[in-house]
């Protein structure tokens, strides 16, 4: 589904990416941890097609990126630190208007779904700008899976949400899961990437310098992988 082959991204001199090798399979869900300035969100960004890389390769869904680019945006799902929400619009016409983009049959009874499933039907008609930061993220989140999209890119997804909000993402991510949807969520919550991801990759310096799988939602597996990688290696 997503092969990188030497990605690298250079920045102001600077070498954000470092040569990476990465290979996800359909349907998998994979937390991407590391540091601050790792190359987290930069690696995000390269997928979702907002940057170009510098040298290196990108296969998506058996496409090469840069040839690409209009073709792999319709199979993806991008949620960014910013929500992409039209602020003065309420939920029902943000959803119908990125869905409209998108082409999606019968957009408003999607769009009035969404909604509800991520716990606003109340505020169905309400402008998004009267909206607290945990709602906002709620419709975010809708925004980008009313397509029902092929890969879905989550970057920090769960900061500034409630508990319960928390549960409704997490709820979002695993029935898009059993679609086949291949999820990366870049993330400094060790909890939810140990109880909703499949595998992790640890990013340092932009490189991985770890890589493995997540057995029965071991948190503690998961914290100690990242403070020997991180905090502990030389």
């Amino acid at each position: 589904m997503i092969k990188l082959k030497k990605l690298t991204k250079q920045a102001d001199n600077k070498l954000i990416l470092r040569g990476v090798d990465l290979s996800i399979k359909k349907g998998e869900t994979v937390a991407i941890l590391g540091p601050n300035g790792a190359g987290k969100s930069t690696l995000l960004k390269v997928l979702a097609t907002l940057i170009k890389p510098t040298s290196g390769q990108v296969m998506i869904n058996g496409l090469e990126l840069r040839k690409n680019q209009i073709m792999i945006k319709k199979l993806l799902g991008y949620l960014p630190h910013s929500s992409l929400l039209y602020d003065h619009y309420s939920p029902l016409e943000n959803l119908v208007f990125f869905g409209n983009i998108y082409g999606v049959k019968d957009v408003e009874k999607k769009a009035r779904k969404l909604v509800k499933d991520v716990g606003l039907s109340f505020f169905l008609n309400e402008p998004v700008k009267n909206f607290s930061r945990g709602m906002i993220q709620r419709i975010a989140i809708a925004r980008a899976i009313i397509h029902e999209p092929e890969i879905l890119l989550l970057d920090e997804p769960h900061t500034g949400l409630d508990q319960g909000a928390i549960s409704i993402l997490n709820n979002v991510i695993l029935s898009m899961k059993e679609k086949g949807t291949t999820t990366l969520m870049v993330t400094h919550d060790f909890k939810q990437a140990a109880e909703i991801c499949d595998r992790v990759i640890i990013v340092k310096n932009g490189i991985i310098v770890d890589d493995f799988k997540v057995e029965d939602r071991n948190l503690r597996f998961v914290t100690e992988k990242y403070e020997f990688q991180v905090e502990g290696a030389s």
